[in-house]
């Protein structure tokens, strides 16, 4: 009797997708599962149609783009680019959003990989994720954007956070502000960690002793800004400044401050990462560090077209700079 990739996953315990994935060699399986059906393959002395094997193993030709918040605007460039270049040569892209949630970005670089995609462009929820490694090691495409992964040996395309976040805060610093708060996103992503690695920089080149109390971190969404901007402005000893971490924390702050009562800058200066077109009605005008989005988006389709046609070379990390545009929000003190 022939046995079929249904009695395997009968005998495992798992789905017959899961009995692909091990046979096909995929990342995202875990161990447990893996040795299990690897062990009911052994039993039942199963061999998988060869025909079968090489049509499973076919490539699309469709890129899977994994961001982190469809709702950031910060995303609008990223995708735009992507796509363009993309289309270009002849893919298509399929977009997921992992709503900041390590799990179900795994859960939909699962489905992307089930679907065959040549490749996948990932914004990391979080900067520790293995399974990025997994990816790797079985050489699936991957390019990173916006957000690094830690020990992991793939393509990167990242913003230089740490000294754009260095010179804006130092801009505050040098136009007299001294007591300077920061609205940051949560330090398990790289972005966040590295902005507050630039504040904490700008502070100490300048001689002014950093003060846990006036920083806050959350998630990079309005409604933490706002709360954070609250709490930092209710201090006994408010700050005299507000650097935030990116363009939805920027939106929160603008509310708390306009909830207060209080003016930018005469009350509160304000200086913030990623500029947006909405930033233009904003009176006054926001200093902000302008992220190179288009570019990184194209840079990142473009790295990933050369990983899927040469999987064997070294890995690449593109390194962008951004640019700090100077307004009236962060006028001298």
């Amino acid at each position: 009797m022939t046995v079929t990739i249904e009695d395997v996953a009968r005998r495992a315990g798992v789905s017959t997708a899961t009995v692909s994935r091990v046979i096909a060699g995929k990342p995202y399986v875990r161990d447990v599962l893996r040795i299990r059906v690897q062990d009911a393959i052994q039993a039942l002395n199963y061999r998988p149609s060869r025909v079968a094997r090489s049509l499973r193993v076919q490539r699309s030709s469709i890129i899977g783009l994994i961001i982190s918040d469809i709702q950031n605007p910060f995303f609008t460039s990223v995708v735009r680019a992507v796509e363009d270049v993309a289309q270009q040569q002849g893919f298509s892209v399929m977009l997921c959003n992992s709503d900041e949630c390590p799990e179900k970005e795994a859960a939909y670089i699962d489905l992307l990989l089930d679907e065959q995609v040549s490749g996948l462009i990932v914004s990391p929820a979080a900067s520790d994720n293995e399974i990025y490694h997994r990816l790797a090691e079985a050489q699936v495409p991957v390019v990173v954007i916006d957000r690094r992964v830690e020990s992991s040996p793939v393509d990167m395309v990242v913003a230089d956070n740490t000294q754009a976040a260095f010179e804006v805060v130092s801009h505050l610093i040098t136009n007299g502000y001294r007591r300077i708060g920061a609205v940051l996103g949560v330090p398990n992503a790289s972005t966040g960690a590295e902005r507050y690695e630039g504040y904490v920089r700008a502070l100490t080149a300048h001689g002014i002793e950093v003060d846990p109390t006036r920083v806050r971190r959350g998630m990079p969404r309005s409604n933490f800004g706002h709360t954070l901007t609250l709490e930092l402005l209710r201090l006994d000893n408010p700050p005299d400044a507000i650097f935030t971490g990116n363009n939805l924390l920027t939106i929160g702050a603008l509310r708390a401050i306009d909830e207060l009562g209080l003016r930018i800058p005469e009350d509160v200066a304000l200086a913030a990462f990623d500029e947006m077109e909405w930033m233009f009605l904003v009176k006054p005008a926001l200093t902000v560090v302008a992220q190179p989005t288009y570019a990184m988006g194209k840079k990142a389709a473009e790295l990933l077209l050369q990983r899927i046609a040469d999987p064997s070379r070294p890995p690449q990390e593109i390194l962008l700079q951004p640019t700090i545009k100077v307004h009236e929000s962060s006028g001298p003190k």
